[in-house]
């Protein structure tokens, strides 16, 4: 559908600044300080402004008392996880595997140990033999082999006890599977999972928070056992569990239950990396995070620094993990960053397509078929598998990590690239198969990996170039594989810096990061959870707005539009007088810009004078939909941009794959406007079609219709 006469050119925006002090007040910013709401709301006589904000004070030191103390009690939490971690990995790799030598084989010789059974190659067996060393002996699992002797030959041995002897690498993931497998079996659910947190804590979902008691036992009975995540998520999540359990049993307001689950997310993340910084951004960087307003920043702060003090009391101030000094050899190498970056994007896409392959809907129908306890048997049997190969997947791999980032590495290319796919496959294992465990570890040990075998590429394996050592691109790959998979670029740049202290590596790490998150979230979307994976309550939420279209969420009364050249404070009293958020600016019948309320008070404001016009007032390009979209891409486009209402054009196209923004090459006429969609519209759409599920009949034995939580 086309309009008549040639398309006017767009005029170049404006600079809008804020309103001055007498401009009215905005109800948003009464929102994000209910601090004033609460002064207001207890006595409604009038207060001289330096007394209300005075008034607080004692509601602001209570909530920072709860997050103190949900810092204490996450720190311990994570102390006594830590401590826990390391007995069960002694106990299963030490002691488990020689008693169950004992009882199989008990009155034959002791056989020979592991790693000089193990075939290597015969070059001094460099590649390959340092990664079996680092694995079998720099993660604890086996003492490092003794000096070569040639060993007197032994009786014959019978074929399961030889086989046990030489694979105890495959024998602990496999028991401590079926222990994870029991543990789930018999103590039901570990509680709700880091996504489902918030929406619990506003009320929306009834909450469900549990002591993480369960919780730690299983991860640490997962990391002990070898498989192949991070101990960063249990940590995290048992921090949020916290919070949500204490600020449910004391009955405080949806806002402090908010605020305690982001503390005790932030004390989880600081404690379990000793990086109190990026705990605190984490918190307010993740996706599930909504908790505007100073005090919520002051109890993550608190709950951070409590979480972190009580740890190193505990277990020391020494690192997770030593990286080595940052070497830079010219400038001129960030645009070798950058490349690292791209790269570093595609291991993030990896990673977060095979946890979500792990996790998708076809797999755990099939796994649903067997035993819920033999699943992560069966799993761990998988990772060790592959980990008689390359021990160095088993676990949470922080050693493999400093050996790649030592100075004298020496790993070969080819050996790194294998390694890769290995981490990949047990990753995604471990964790569709039931482990208890993070994402953040196995993202850090591709990024060394990765960024170790970039640099060589560049250095002496590749290019020949003058650049910086294959351990300085280890780190800087760390952050930006971490940086795309977990979508927080600044949580893993400040992970980084604060393991490092060094600010020479600040540069190329947010250039790295920052593309490498970019470009994930343009090829997966802002919707994409990442590491920390779908909230089935969101999901459940957003598949069933996307099955309703764009039209049932139209305003009933006319979109308001006016030609460009319209006075400002003409425009603003037609708006005003219709009651509406904003209006449609055309030109020959072709319409060119959205402008809102607050663009046009900005814009008189700055400029007071008679002759403004209503097409300097945009403030940016114009935002709409096409007819044939669904109220998942009109949620999609209003809350990025801040919008409560935008335009609908029928133009007799399908839904495009990407939401559209400014102004198609063919137009938009105006007689292909169909209304304006807005917020209040897709909440009665959802209302609509809910009552109409409540009303449909029902066969006899069927279940009643699944509440579609409205998180709009």
């Amino acid at each position: 559908m086309q309009a008549s006469g040639p398309r006017p050119e767009l005029p170049d925006p404006q600079p809008c600044p804020d309103l001055g002090p007498d401009a009215p007040a905005d109800p948003a910013r009464l929102q994000q300080d209910p601090a004033q709401l609460d002064a207001a709301a207890l006595d409604p006589v009038d207060h001289d402004p330096a007394e209300v904000e005075a008034r607080p004070l004692a509601f602001q030191w209570s909530l920072l008392a709860w997050a103190g103390l949900v810092g204490v009690l996450t720190g311990f939490a994570v102390v006594g996880f830590h401590v826990l971690l390391g007995v069960i990995n002694n106990v299963l790799f030490g002691p488990g595997v020689e008693l169950l030598l004992h009882l199989i084989g008990d009155s034959q010789p002791q056989p020979p140990p592991l790693v000089e059974v193990v075939a290597l190659p015969a070059d001094n067996g460099t590649p390959l033999k340092a990664l079996l060393q680092i694995g079998l002996g720099g993660l604890g699992f086996v003492p490092p082999p003794p000096a070569p002797v040639v060993p007197d030959p032994l009786p014959a041995q019978p074929l399961l006890l030889s086989w046990l002897a030489s694979w105890p690498v495959v024998l602990v993931p496999l028991v401590g599977g079926l222990g994870v497998g029991l543990l789930r079996f018999f103590g039901g659910t570990l509680g709700p999972s880091l996504p489902s947190l918030m929406a619990m804590a506003d009320g929306s979902v009834k909450a469900a928070a549990k002591v993480p008691l369960l919780r730690l036992v299983a991860a640490s009975l997962s990391l002990g056992s070898g498989a192949s995540l991070g101990p960063e998520g249990p940590s995290v999540e048992s921090g949020g569990n916290i919070g949500l359990w204490i600020a449910s049993r004391c009955g405080l307001s949806p806002s402090n239950q908010k605020a305690l689950v982001a503390a005790g997310v932030a004390a989880g993340l600081a404690a379990g990396f000793k990086a109190p910084i990026a705990g605190v951004f984490f918190a307010f960087e993740g996706s599930y995070s909504t908790i505007p307003g100073r005090p919520s920043v002051r109890a993550v702060l608190v709950a951070a620094v409590t979480s972190e003090l009580v740890t190193q009391l505990c277990l020391g101030d020494e690192p997770i993990f030593r990286l080595p000094a940052y070497e830079v050899r010219s400038p001129l190498e960030l645009p070798l960053y950058l490349g690292l970056g791209l790269v570093a994007s595609l291991m993030s896409w990896a990673l977060v397509a095979v946890l979500a392959a792990g996790r998708s809907d076809g797999i755990q129908r099939q796994l649903a078929r067997l035993p819920a306890w033999l699943i992560t048997g069966l799993g761990g049997l998988g990772v060790g598998l592959l980990a008689l190969g390359f021990p160095q997947v088993l676990g949470v791999g922080y050693d493999t990590i400093e050996a790649l980032l030592g100075s004298n590495g020496g790993i070969a290319l080819t050996t790194l690239l294998a390694l890769l796919l290995v981490k990949l496959l047990a990753t995604g294992l471990s964790s569709a198969t039931g482990f208890v465990g993070g994402g953040f570890a196995p993202a850090l040990f591709l990024g060394a990996v990765l960024g170790n075998c970039y640099g060589q590429i560049l250095g002496d394996s590749g290019f020949h170039l003058p650049v910086a050592e294959p351990p300085a691109y280890a780190m800087v790959g760390m952050a930006a594989v971490l940086a795309g998979s977990a979508r927080a670029p600044l949580t893993a740049l400040l992970l980084l810096f604060e393991l490092t202290h060094d600010i020479r590596i600040v540069l190329p790490l947010m250039a790295a990061a920052g593309l490498s998150a970019a470009l994930v979230e343009r090829w997966q979307g802002l919707a994409d959870p990442g590491l920390l994976g779908p909230d089935p309550l969101e999901e459940e939420r957003r598949r069933h707005l996307a099955g309703l279209t764009v039209a049932e969420a139209l305003e009933p009364e006319a979109p308001l539009v006016l030609d460009a050249s319209t006075p400002a404070a003409s425009a603003l009293d037609q708006l005003l007088a219709a009651h509406g958020h904003c209006l449609l600016v055309e030109q020959d019948d072709w319409v060119l810009s959205l402008v809102t309320l607050s663009d046009l008070q900005r814009a008189i404001s700055a400029e007071p004078q008679e002759g403004l016009a209503l097409a300097a007032c945009r403030r940016s390009d114009l935002v709409w939909l096409p007819s044939g979209a669904n109220l998942a891409q009109l949620e999609d486009q209003l809350s990025p941009n801040g919008l409560r209402q935008l335009p609908v054009f029928d133009l007799d196209a399908p839904a495009p794959a990407v939401l559209p923004v400014g102004i198609p090459r063919g137009g938009l006429p105006l007689s292909a406007l169909r209304g304006l969609a807005s917020r209040d519209g897709m909440a009665r759409a959802l209302a609509r079609s809910r009552r109409q599920a409540l009303d449909a009949p029902t066969s006899p034995g069927a279940q009643g219709p699944e509440v579609i939580q409205q998180g709009i």
